[in-house]
């Protein structure tokens, strides 16, 4: 394609459309709810950062229209910079602000680094944007120069040494994780979705990298020490075998056998040792005592492997189907893929009611088991590699552009992330109080619920379409109602939910929510639960 440039003004280019105005304005009406509920010089940064956010991405929009991006991204979806920018600055925010209300200091000052890495992340990125479009945008290189200036100037009067330090390393793992992922795994991401992923995926190995030198003052929960340690495991194995399989051929049987024992290696020799270190404690033995402590956890793990197993045959059935169909092109219907919403929902609603601790390992490990498989069918590892590209194409949709499947880890991490990222110790003392009770809920009624019924209802029954979309009013008027009738049933079956009379504020939270699904263009598995987790929070 062309990379003559064309001035905004002619309307070449990427012209904003109704629809990224619509998404841009759901994000700021989200971010507008934060400042009020907040209210403090932080908001004030998140305000200043979503304008040069949404400038920008108008930029980024053009870049990727014309093919003039450096990498080579996901083209079904404009950049996507502004919802993702957002996403870590915000969550910071109503973090500090929970914490600070049960007078935990940490976890507090954890919230305003988390608030400040958000921030220097999406700004590197917008500098990235800027810096590589010709001729360079004045006026936009003017608001992103003052909305950096302020961040700048207030944060730097926040942190200490510290906490700058640390929100520098997290700055420099992100540029590495960015040349080196998004290089290896072309069209996989939006620059949105790389800049949430990869800005996730930084920090964690920054806090792990931290608290590993820091062990023998460290007196973190063992539960947490797992997460981190998985996810950077699994991370770092791929990153591994990606090179290593430049120059080997991965689908021979002696490159599946060295894979299999090199994973070997890398868990027992890195991973369990690595853990061994930050829990003080025999991590297999831990896991075991963990997983089967009490009568209860047995049940949720007995009824939990019945569903994987239900799951692991509506693929072999979908496929059967495909088999016996005399099209070779044949495709899951949305029907069909969402019946992987329902197994998710069967699963994690019992986890959060009886056991949230046991959700948070069990999803742990699924997650490990997930990105393990993903590499077994990417590398075409025998004997399951060609077995599973098999199976899972036949759920494949315009989001999985790239070499690598997504979209069910995308599944799992939107259900998980609202269980994973709340300070366990900020939820004491009446800090998950009112709407905030419904937090370890945000990812099934986001994704499990609203998604779902959005999705099934807009395609059988829907008629009226928002403008530029092809999501309809009626999909989102029924995922709305749906996620209502959850918040009562989860008033009816958990007893400790307790909602104080903040309905208004509940049901705003979930209008902009599925307003957002039916504008975004971004993977809405993991960019709603993160959405409805914030608004609740707040």
């Amino acid at each position: 394609m062309t990379r003559e440039y064309a001035p905004p003004a002619s309307g070449t280019g990427a012209p904003l459309s109704g629809s990224v105005l619509a998404e841009a304005a759901v994000v700021f009406a989200v971010v507008l709810s934060i400042h009020a509920a907040v209210w403090d010089r932080y908001s004030w940064c998140a305000v200043a950062l979503a304008v040069q956010a949404f400038y920008v991405q108008y930029k980024w929009d053009r870049l990727l229209q014309q093919g003039s991006a450096v990498f080579q991204f996901r083209m079904s979806a404009n950049s996507g910079l502004l919802p993702a920018s957002m996403v870590m600055p915000l969550l910071g925010l109503v973090m500090k602000e929970r914490c600070q209300s049960v007078g935990n200091t940490y976890f507090e000052r954890f919230g305003i680094v988390v608030a400040a890495t958000g921030m220097a992340v999406a700004l590197f990125s917008s500098v990235l944007a800027l810096g590589i479009t010709r001729p360079v945008p004045t006026n936009t290189c003017v608001i992103s120069g003052l909305a950096g200036g302020v961040i700048i100037y207030i944060m730097k009067h926040s942190l200490s040494v510290g906490e700058v330090i640390e929100v520098l390393e997290v700055l420099l793992i992100f540029v590495y994780l960015n040349m080196i992922l998004l290089y290896l795994l072309p069209r996989c991401f939006t620059p949105g979705e790389a800049l949430l992923v990869l800005g996730g995926i930084s920090f964690m190995l920054n806090q792990l990298i931290k608290r590993s030198l820091t062990v023998v003052e460290s007196q973190g929960d063992p539960v947490d020490f797992f997460l981190l340690v998985v996810v950077v495991g699994m991370v770092l194995m791929g990153i591994f075998f990606s090179t290593l399989f430049v120059f080997m051929d991965s689908g021979t049987w002696a490159s599946s056998v060295f894979f299999h024992l090199m994973t070997c290696v890398l868990g027992l020799g890195v991973v369990l040792p690595w853990l061994h270190r930050l829990i003080r404690k025999n991590p297999l033995l831990w896991l075991l005592q963990f997983l089967f402590q009490t009568e209860t956890r047995i049940y949720l793990l007995v009824y939990w492997s019945l569903l994987a197993t239900l799951a692991c045959l509506v693929v072999l059935y979908q496929n059967a189907k495909r088999s016996s169909s005399e099209s070779k092109k044949h495709q899951a219907p949305t029907i069909a893929r969402k019946y992987f919403h329902f197994i998710v929902v069967a699963t994690y609603i019992p986890g959060i009611l009886f056991d949230r601790t046991l959700l948070y390992v069990a999803a742990t490990i699924c997650l490990a088991v997930f990105i393990f498989l993903e590499y077994v069918r990417y590398f075409r590892i025998k004997p399951l590699g060609h077995t599973l590209r098999s199976l899972l194409s036949l759920f494949l949709d315009e989001r999985d552009s790239g070499p690598l499947i997504l979209t069910h880890i995308y599944l799992l991490l939107g259900m998980s992330l609202p269980i994973w990222l709340v300070p366990r110790p900020c939820t004491q003392k009446g800090g998950l109080g009112g709407a905030r009770a419904l937090v370890p809920y945000a990812g099934v009624l986001a994704v499990g619920v609203g998604d779902t019924v959005a999705s099934i209802f807009g395609s059988t029954m829907g008629e009226i379409h928002w403008p530029g979309t092809k999501k309809t009013f009626e999909g989102t008027v029924t995922s709305i109602f749906a996620q209502i009738i959850s918040v009562a049933l989860i008033l009816i079956f958990d007893s400790g939910v307790d909602l104080n009379y903040s309905y208004a504020w509940i049901l705003g939270s979930i209008s902009i929510v599925s307003l957002l699904e039916a504008y975004t263009t971004q993977i809405d598995n993991l960019l709603l639960p993160l959405y409805l987790l914030i608004l609740l929070m707040a």
